[in-house]
């Protein structure tokens, strides 16, 4: 397990992220989130895709002019007139994409790999030429011949790349397969690797801490898991995962990740579940009594990280599985007295009302739940 060193993150909020169905940020939106990242310490920032038009290319420029900390790159097909458009964004980095699987190469691309060799060289020259840093985009990695893969690897990097962007375009993979397929990547060139995980299988976070398990240097990420169908691997996941599992601190401040997470929700005007873990309202909220009754004991319990760490504190919250732990302590807030009788008494009401109701009891129907039970305990004495 890692222990030492920093995975480099590259946030592309801003390119992929923005590619989820539906979702357009605006120019100031653009602003606002890339600011909020640079500030939270994301040291890589993708932002947007130079051939899309003049309008996307003016928000590139207006993020490349706020003189941010972190690189930024943007993304361009294996195009002339993409690189040319690139040129006009004033970034110094460039994702050149090219399929890497037969499939795509074949029937997508009507070539041949050959030809996608020969591109490859040509295209990462020409970009060396002009004075751009760049990434090779392996589109569909997962799915290309090993042989062939680590073939376009060692050209784009003999022609002057820095970096493969190994890129799980369908997110077919598993840990096993990601790490295996990394660490053969990592035997043969001495170029950067960046995973760039999809979750289609739930597997996007998981993949990205195989791959640096296997050696990639540089993981791909997006807030609250934007992206293509179901999204790529999430900043807040990848982030806390690496400090929490490996004691990997990617200089990015984790206690900034909920405001994040936020600004980039009413941005997509996509809404982040509640149980989403991180950044979800209720991933540090308990209501299970055995739960409750540990965490008011020791907190390491039922917490395998201080969530301070996230800017975050724990909720308990009564329902169906509380304990009377837990209504001593709801009671104790309110600055009620509740000795373990009454909190018995009062147990069959709260679980009652949270199943009807399909809510934890307000502060009034506590106290009236309280005033009978010690009314009846007056009565029966």
């Amino acid at each position: 397990m890692p222990t030492a060193g920093s995975t480099i993150i590259n946030d592309t909020t801003l390119r992929d992220g923005e590619q989820t169905a539906g979702v357009a940020f605006t120019l100031d939106e653009k602003i606002a989130i890339a600011r909020a990242l640079d500030e939270a310490g994301v040291p890589e920032l993708e932002i947007g895709i130079p051939a899309m038009g003049p309008e996307e290319r003016e928000g590139i420029r207006a993020v490349a002019a706020l003189g941010l900390k972190a690189r930024l790159m943007v993304w361009c097909r294996m195009h002339d007139t993409d690189l040319k458009a690139a040129l006009d964004c004033k970034v110094g980095t460039v994702n050149l994409s090219m399929p890497v699987s037969d499939i795509h190469i074949t029937r997508k691309l009507k070539r041949s790999r050959a030809w996608a060799l020969a591109e490859i060289e040509r295209k990462v020259k020409t970009a060396r030429d002009h004075g751009l840093e760049v990434s090779l985009g392996g589109e569909d990695s997962s799915r290309a011949d090993m042989d062939f893969l680590i073939a376009a690897a060692t050209v784009a990097q003999e022609a002057g790349a820095r970096r493969f962007r190994f890129a799980d375009t369908l997110g077919v993979l598993d840990p096993f397969q990601t790490r295996a397929c990394i660490e053969r990547l990592r035997r043969a060139t001495d170029l950067e690797i960046e995973i760039h995980a999809h979750d289609d299988l739930g597997l996007a976070n998981a993949n990205s801490l195989a791959a640096v398990l296997g050696g990639a240097t540089h993981v791909n990420t997006t807030v609250n898991g934007l992206g293509e169908r179901a999204g790529n691997a999430p900043l807040e996941e990848v982030v806390v995962s690496l400090k929490v599992l490996y004691g990997q601190d990617c200089g990015v401040d984790t206690r900034a990740l909920g405001a994040i997470s936020d600004l980039v929700e009413r941005a997509s005007n996509r809404p982040v579940a509640v149980n989403k873990s991180i950044v979800g309202d209720a991933v540090f909220t308990h209501e299970a009594g055995i739960h409750v009754d540990g965490l008011l004991r020791d907190r390491a319990t039922y917490q395998n990280f201080d969530p301070a760490e996230v800017g975050r504190e724990h909720r308990i919250v009564l329902g169906k599985h509380s304990g009377t732990a837990g209504v001593k302590m709801a009671y104790g807030q309110l600055g009620i007295a509740c000795d373990d009788a009454t909190a018995q008494a009062v147990l069959p009401r709260v679980r009652a009302l949270a199943t009807r109701a399909k809510r934890a009891p307000t502060a009034e129907e506590l106290r009236a739940f309280h005033d009978d039970a010690t009314r009846w305990s007056v009565v029966s004495s």
